[in-house]
């Protein structure tokens, strides 16, 4: 069982221990100076953490049936890396000491009986640590959003081909790095949006070129495969963005790669992400050059040695029913939700308004219908209905 006592403040405090006795002693202490939860036991803790969680401070104790304090808070902090830890226990052991700060990263080591004056400075100031961690990690999370906004402005802005190519793979790129239980799927995502940031040192029209498979002048050429080298350079001096900017670089890299001097990586040493990348990209450009779903990816599957096997049979999972979708035209009084957009949408003018790969929604069709009611819109509409 675990207990909540409830006071106005906004830092929660959990104590685990095997002993209610000494859980009810800590509630009739701590009750009107900090948001307490008592658990009794390290499962009812790890119970309490799952519902009531993230706590600011936890503090366990040491010696405690089927899990002992040190396990119980690697555990806690595994979900919840910002918790400040600390252990309270009777056992004044130099040698456990120094484990649970070792192997647990705990804050303090606190001995019992431990004076309320002494247990509630403690845990104030656990709390206030925690509010730096954190306050910081926010701050840093915020800059870090606005920048990544900022750069996929600028390349909507700059090469509107690129933006719509990197917002079409996101998704995907979302979804097989999910499956493989990335730890942070906020690079993977980032990655995607960014993977094209280094062609804007291409002009749009060449862009056009290389996703239709056309020919390109030598220069275009030489700068397209610049542009990872490019991409990592932009972003490689932004904080908290080195890994994104290695996954950006090794976007184009092949897996068996044994013996091509000009890539440093090959197999598993090249990241997880950037594998995911290199498969999701080539899938979007062969769409682009007009093959259908079905044979772009038996094409991948063909490429002998380029592609991480495990990564193209979660990319064939993910497809799914989308590899037996048949194209279509229709006319925007047919166009439906869940429709996926097999050419971009443009005006008659030639100005794109939807990038080709995306699916309706209530929304994209809301405001396409808005726009057909001038006659802006140019008809018919290319799209992928599914086969089933």
């Amino acid at each position: 069982m675990f207990y909540k006592i409830e006071v106005n403040m906004n830092d929660k405090v959990l104590f685990a221990d095997d002993e209610i006795n000494v859980l009810e002693g800590i509630r009739r202490q701590l009750r009107t100076v900090h948001d307490t939860t008592i658990a009794l036991g390290p499962q009812k803790g790890l119970q309490a953490v799952k519902e009531h969680g993230p706590f600011a401070v936890i503090v366990s104790d040491l010696r405690m049936p089927e899990m002992d304090g040190i396990e119980f808070l690697k555990k806690v902090r595994e979900k919840h890396p910002d918790t400040v830890r600390m252990i309270l226990t009777g056992n004044a052991d130099l040698k456990a000491a120094i484990e649970a700060v070792n192997e647990g990263s705990v804050f303090r080591f606190l001995t019992k009986p431990c004076h309320t004056t002494a247990l509630s400075m403690a845990v104030s100031t656990g709390i206030e640590q925690y509010r730096l961690v954190t306050s910081e990690k926010e701050l840093l999370e915020k800059t870090l959003k606005g920048c990544i906004n900022m750069l996929t402005d600028v390349l909507a802005l700059v090469n509107p081909e690129a933006f719509g190519r990197a917002s079409r793979i996101r998704k995907y790129c979302s979804e097989i790095a999910s499956i493989f239980e990335v730890k942070n799927l906020w690079q993977m995502e980032t990655a995607a949006l960014l993977s094209q940031i280094g062609c804007v040192v291409l002009s749009n029209e060449a862009l056009k070129k290389i996703y239709k498979g056309q020919e390109l002048a030598a220069n275009e050429k030489a700068a397209y495969e610049k542009h990872p080298m490019i991409g990592q350079d932009l972003l490689s001096n932004i904080p908290r963005m080195e890994e994104v900017a290695e996954i950006i670089k090794c976007q184009n890299f092949v897996y068996d790669s044994f013996g091509m001097k000009e890539q440093d990586l090959q197999g598993n040493e090249i990241p997880l992400e950037a594998r995911i990348l290199k498969a999701v990209l080539d899938f979007d450009m062969l769409e682009s050059k007009g093959l259908p779903k079905g044979m772009a990816f038996k094409k991948l599957k063909d490429g002998q040695g380029i592609y991480d096997p495990e990564v193209l049979e979660v990319f064939e999972h993910i497809l799914g029913t989308e590899l037996t979708y048949r194209m279509e035209e229709v006319s925007m009084d047919e166009l439906r939700i869940a429709m996926i957009l097999a050419e971009d949408i443009r005006t008659k003018d030639g100005v794109l308004l939807i990038s080709r790969g995306q699916v309706i929604t209530e929304v994209i069709l809301s405001r396409l219908n808005s726009m057909a009611g001038h006659s802006r819109i140019k008809e018919p509409i290319k799209v992928f209905v599914s086969g089933s």
